[in-house]
């Protein structure tokens, strides 16, 4: 039997396709071995959000040529998307393939195994208007179920490359998106966490259907899914339509990741971001309304090229007044071919660091002032993984509003809705007390 290695990089999107790219290589009896196994090909699925992401695929590629020179290495995903000719030139690649066509791969291979000639079978990203396709009935890790309902973006922003590696945006099919969520649901994931390369812009490229028509049908369509959590939305696309089916929703978790980037006007006309701070903070108190003790996290990129000292301090501010219940910091990071990469007033490194310093310590004030609103409550969690301490069991995983706990338990209950009552709030977890696994009553009726 030929054996397969997978390798993922970067984001949630990346996982789920990986694991749809397994499901064909299945089909074709391949055996999946881990990646620091020896292997017959090896797949690695890149990411070229930064240029560090660039240089982490080609070391990772360099590991696979050496692991087995014998075996025939695939290269997919963005970096092989935006930069083909530089990947093919790495000595021991054989085959490159995009962010799209991946169900040609296993033929490229076979035709590589042939012809021993490298094959790049990378295309025109910027001209594909449909959804490309993959089956994902599982996923190897086995608690959580990545729903990818929509590909690529029309935004632009001048730090980003992602629209060149993923291309415009394109929609999946509802009938496909509600389908799939069922064969995840009988499958045994309790939760599905709905993903995209911009979300929330699902339905954008049809004519009579939209993201909250589509968060409609999952929750009254797909039978027996307990959690719908959607991976990221932008302050713009939470429209009245979105709020009242949030509003009305029984299975859409109390937490919302809703991108920031600057907590500065004047940045965020530099990022060519859509709205302003004002915007963001009318559209953040309705959905606070919307749904009481809701999480929201965000991203934050600080030290964007001419973010001076008065910028910043906008930006802390705007973050104290907004209460996140967790915050992602990222320093800015020239990206070769974006607008922002050319700027002048480039921020100096240390400064840039000392900046992530200053908000990764607000973010942990933040988190524990989250958590401790609900210390003594008992909330919903999905164990995900266990930590053995002087002998005992935890386990850890997240509650509906996204706070990591963590509490005795046997390992039996992972995948499972659990109630755990949190007994001390805190950062990167709480501690909780097991209460009760929740049990479907339609499961015990008899």
């Amino acid at each position: 039997m030929t054996s397969v290695a997978f390798h993922t990089l970067g984001c949630k999107v990346n996982q789920y396709e990986t694991e749809g790219i397994w499901q064909s290589f299945k089909k074709q009896g391949y055996e999946r071995v881990d990646f620091e196994s020896i292997a017959d090909v090896y797949v690695i699925n890149t990411c070229t959000v930064t240029n560090t992401g660039d240089k982490k695929s080609r070391q990772i590629i360099r590991r696979a040529i050496r692991k087995n020179p014998e075996a025939v290495v695939c290269v997919t995903g963005c970096y092989a998307q935006v930069s083909p000719g530089e990947v093919m030139e790495i000595p021991g690649v054989d085959v490159v393939v995009g962010t799209q066509d991946r169900n040609k791969m296993i033929a490229y291979i076979e035709e590589h195994q042939e012809t021993r000639l490298p094959v790049n079978g990378v295309s025109n990203i910027m001209k594909n208007r449909i959804f490309e396709e993959m089956d994902v009935p599982e996923f190897s890790d086995r608690t959580r179920a990545n729903l990818k309902i929509q590909e690529g973006c029309n935004n632009f922003c001048t730090f980003c490359i992602i629209p060149w590696s993923r291309g415009l945006l394109r929609s999946r099919e509802p009938e496909h998106v509600i389908e799939q969520a069922q064969q995840l649901v009988d499958a045994g994931y309790k939760e599905v966490v709905l993903t995209g390369i911009h979300t929330a812009g699902y339905g954008e490229d049809f004519t009579d259907y939209d993201f909250a028509d589509l968060l409609n049908d999952l929750e009254t369509k797909v039978q027996g899914l307990k959690r719908i959590r959607i991976s990221s939305i932008e302050a713009s696309q939470i429209t009245e339509k979105v709020m009242r089916v949030i509003d009305d929703s029984e299975k859409i978790v109390r937490h919302l990741h809703v991108p920031l980037q600057a907590g500065s006007d004047s940045v965020l006309t530099r990022m060519r971001r859509k709205y302003t701070t004002a915007f963001y903070q009318q559209q953040i108190n309705r959905l606070k309304e919307a749904l009481p003790g809701l999480a929201v996290t965000s991203d934050v990129i600080v030290g964007f090229p001419g973010e001076t000292e008065a910028e910043f301090n906008e930006t802390y501010q705007f973050i104290q007044t907004i209460g996140f219940s967790e915050l992602h910091v990222f320093p800015f990071s020239k990206r070769t071919g974006t607008p922002a990469a050319k700027m002048e007033d480039q921020v100096d490194d240390e400064v840039k660091h000392d900046r992530v310093h200053q908000l990764m310590t607000l973010s942990e004030q933040q988190a524990k002032q989250y958590a401790s609103n609900f210390e003594g409550e008992i909330v919903e969690v999905i164990p995900e993984e266990v930590e053995t301490i002087a002998g005992e069991n935890y386990l850890i995983g997240y509650s509906d509003n996204y706070m990591k706990l963590r509490f005795k338990g046997e390992r039996t209950l992972i995948g499972e809705i659990v109630r755990v009552k949190l007994t001390k709030a805190g950062y990167p977890f709480s501690d909780g007390e097991f209460v009760k696994l929740l049990v479907d009553p339609q499961l015990t009726t008899l």
